[in-house]
């Protein structure tokens, strides 16, 4: 209809012109064509308009044809009859939506991956902690899927793709989106709440690696299959509590295949703004996951590894803090984090020493932590450098009469990273790590590593 009325008003306009240059020249070329324009436009704006009255004739027919359903029908009622095809629309409204992750890169390493260990932890075997392999490889890549099912739950399926070909369910959950008085409740399999980086994919890490506390106390990164329960206070300052139950599937659980929760957290966090440029989150968070049969590997008095089993709780205690700064909100030219966390960690139990030789079993306990802060300057658009320092205490373990096997060691893991990175857009990051990596008594590992991470689909916001 715009169309037409513009290409009448220039009619309008143009005909005396026309026809005084048809009197002067004997011409009408210029008429005829915005006729002919007209013509056209006018019988593509009727053919629209007939087709959408029949698609109108069609939904009332068809409202028409449904018979009104009583409280209580005497037979069942009859197949519905096809809805009308609605033209216009999103053929994937309501299609998951789809992300992908792809990462990848090149690592020198100065000491041998494949001997690399933490002095003082006992970790089970084949736990991904350490640098990774040398030279070129494909990192973890992740494959996300999510969507709304109803407008009461929403649903998460993150699958990790390794880079032996593996592939593993990262996390698969559903979730409330109408709960409500501050409610929210996720079912399935999901990073834990604790501390600040857990709950953060690879992908959304400062660095190429997660901090060595991690690593000795967590597993490299806590998840686990069950319960989790949050509630946001309904004040000004944010104050968010939060409660899990799990199944204690992974270190430093084990997955007992028992009934009842194997793992149980506890949940604090709160923060707020300071003025129109900085603002602040910190938090306090207690897990407590069960063992049972736990198999360990560790070094003996006489340097050679061997294979244990831990059987008990272990209890971990994690403090986080972030501060963040820019200028006036703004974080787009130049911001500031500063980040950090103490983990704390007290195992109790029982430890059966060398199951393939001597497999002696005696009390076992031990308290051990760990700490990282690291700080991350964004220095102009796209352009960032970060600096981590973290170290780990092993503590003093009793092993009762399997001390004479396993002595304990004073060393204490540390290491430093120095990060830079560049993002072009939202959907592309390059960035090269340098680290001096002591977590092996007496060995000084000098890392070298250049990583690509590109985000193919939509992706949702990352948390705070």
């Amino acid at each position: 209809m715009h169309k037409l009325f513009s290409a009448s008003l220039a009619l309008a306009l143009v005909a005396p012109t026309g026809a005084f240059a048809d009197t002067a020249s004997g011409t009408t070329a210029e008429i005829q064509l915005l006729r002919s324009e007209m013509a056209a436009m006018r019988a593509q704006y009727e053919a629209r308009l007939q087709a959408m009255e029949q698609r109108l004739l069609n939904v009332q027919r068809l409202a028409s044809s449904t018979p009104p359903q009583t409280s209580a029908p005497a037979d069942p009622l009859p197949a519905a009859a096809p809805l009308p095809v609605v033209t216009g629309g999103s053929a994937n409204a309501f299609n998951p939506a789809i992300s992908l992750i792809l990462t990848g890169g090149y690592s020198q390493l100065s000491s041998d991956p494949a001997s690399y260990r933490l002095s003082g932890f006992q970790l089970p075997a084949g736990s991904e902690v350490g640098p990774g392999q040398r030279g070129f490889a494909l990192g973890e890549s992740e494959l996300g899927l999510t969507a709304s099912i109803d407008p009461w739950w929403r649903g998460t399926l993150n699958l990790a793709l390794h880079s032996d070909d593996a592939v593993s369910v990262e996390e698969g959950f559903v979730q409330t989106t109408a709960l409500g008085h501050g409610l929210a409740l996720k079912a399935g399999r999901f990073f834990s709440g604790v501390g600040y980086l857990n709950s953060h994919h690879a992908h959304a890490w400062d660095f190429v690696d997660n901090p060595l506390a991690y690593q000795a106390l967590l597993g490299t990164q806590y998840s686990d299959d069950g319960l989790q329960l949050r509630w946001l206070a309904p004040t000004d300052q944010y104050i968010e509590l939060g409660a899990e139950l799990g199944r204690g599937r992974s270190f430093p659980g084990s997955d007992s295949d028992a009934n009842g929760a194997g793992m149980r957290a506890l949940t604090l966090h709160t923060g707020g703004d300071l003025g129109d440029s900085h603002n602040w989150r910190a938090g306090l968070s207690w897990l407590s996951a069960k063992a049972s049969d736990q198999a360990l590997m560790a070094t003996d008095s006489s340097d050679s590894m061997v294979s244990n089993a831990f059987s008990g709780n272990t209890r971990v205690w994690v403090l986080d803090g972030v501060w963040k700064w820019a200028p006036s909100g703004n974080a787009t030219h130049t911001s500031f984090k500063l980040q950090g966390e103490y983990l704390h960690s007290t195992r109790s139990g029982s430890l059966t020493y060398d199951l393939n030789g001597l497999n002696l079993t005696d009390a076992y306990r031990a308290v051990q932590s760990g700490w990282y802060l690291q700080g991350i300057y964004q220095f102009m658009p796209g352009w960032r450098v970060g600096l981590r320092s973290e170290r780990l205490n092993p503590g003093t373990p009793d092993y009762a009469s399997n001390a004479a096997w396993l002595s304990g060691t004073a060393y204490q893991p540390s290491k430093t990273t120095l990060m830079f990175d560049f993002t072009p857009s939202e959907f592309s990051r390059l960035r090269l790590q340098l680290a001096q990596d002591r977590s092996r008594e007496g060995v000084t590992d000098r890392q070298i590593f250049l990583q690509y991470q590109m985000s193919l689909g939509a992706h949702g916001g990352h948390s705070y």
